[in-house]
């Protein structure tokens, strides 16, 4: 398993009866967890100092109930705290995201990424590259824009695109609190599967792809998304987008049914007989404070050259 243990701003405190206790900075949080079937005494003091408890609907969806938290916050991370198993956050900016709570339990943040953001921001900033042919990313189904952050703060020129016009001006806003506002990013909001056609059609390519499809959504002209019909046809695109020196690509998972085994299979399928190159695919997980054991938060599937 891939864990995020590097937060300082963010922490698991404990998980019983299907929720977990979050710790977002100066704020703690208690939201629904599906994957937590057990039901083990709640002993840590945050489950009555909560300041925000999202309770699931059994119709569906759901409400926040709220105790002293603020329309809006920040927390931050600082990236290069594992490169080559040593310190180097002094050369990365700490990334900053705005917080605030909305449909569907979200925050505007999925803290476990950030193994994902350590893995891709060493790799490109260790690619041998003149500065004249920077890195160039492209962050499909990218949302508030933790991954183009931390591919921008390693020195990557980046494409971001997501279907939702408020999700990109959230990132945009998240990249100005990071102190990249100036970076080299382009915002877009697209379908990403049309998108992708274009490009190729374009002849653009990118050297890393950055991959976080959800299991159904929407396009900015109603377009349908549904992983299980979607996600094959999309992956078939990748290698035409792929630069020949490609370095990277990282495909999230949320979805019940897609685990590591099924990633690593399409991965190696569609990447490996093109470029050759390694495959390996995980859950994702962070670190509970209570008890020292992990929870899991999905899956990753990784390809590096």
């Amino acid at each position: 398993m891939w864990i995020a243990n590097n937060w300082t701003d963010y922490e698991v405190l404990d998980t019983s009866g299907g929720e977990r206790l979050e710790r977002w900075g100066d704020y703690i949080l208690v939201r629904p967890d599906p994957q937590v079937i057990w039901n083990t005494p709640r002993t840590h003091k945050g489950w009555k100092n909560k300041n925000g408890h999202y309770h699931r609907s059994t119709k569906g969806g759901g409400t926040w109930e709220f105790f002293r938290l603020p329309d809006e916050w920040s927390i931050s991370y600082t990236l290069g705290k594992s490169i080559s198993g040593k310190s180097e956050c002094q050369n990365f900016p700490a990334l900053t995201f705005r917080l605030k709570p909305f449909s569907f339990k979200h925050t505007g943040l999925f803290p476990e990424q950030a193994t994902n953001w350590e893995w891709f921001s060493a790799i490109i900033r260790k690619a041998p590259r003149p500065e004249t042919s920077p890195v160039k990313v492209l962050n499909l189904f990218a949302y508030t824009g933790g991954a183009t952050l931390a591919a921008a703060a390693a020195g990557a020129h980046v494409t971001h695109v997501d279907a939702s016009k408020g999700m990109v001006t959230w990132a945009k806003e998240n990249a100005d609190a990071s102190g990249l506002g100036g970076a080299p990013i382009r915002w877009l909001v697209d379908d990403c599967v049309k998108f992708a056609e274009r490009e190729i059609r374009r002849g653009n390519k990118y050297d890393g792809i950055i991959m976080d499809p959800p299991s159904y959504g929407r396009g900015p002209k109603g377009e349908i998304w549904k992983i299980e019909e979607t996600l094959w046809p999309l992956l078939q695109l990748m290698p035409k987008l792929l630069s020949q020196d490609a370095l990277f690509f990282l495909i999230n998972s949320y979805t019940t049914g897609l685990q590591p085994a099924v990633l690593s299979y399409l991965m190696n399928t569609i990447l490996t007989k093109e470029f050759g190159g390694h495959v390996a695919a995980e859950e994702i997980g962070l670190p509970v404070t209570t008890n020292s054991l992990i929870l899991p938060c999905g899956a990753s599937g990784r390809w590096e050259r």
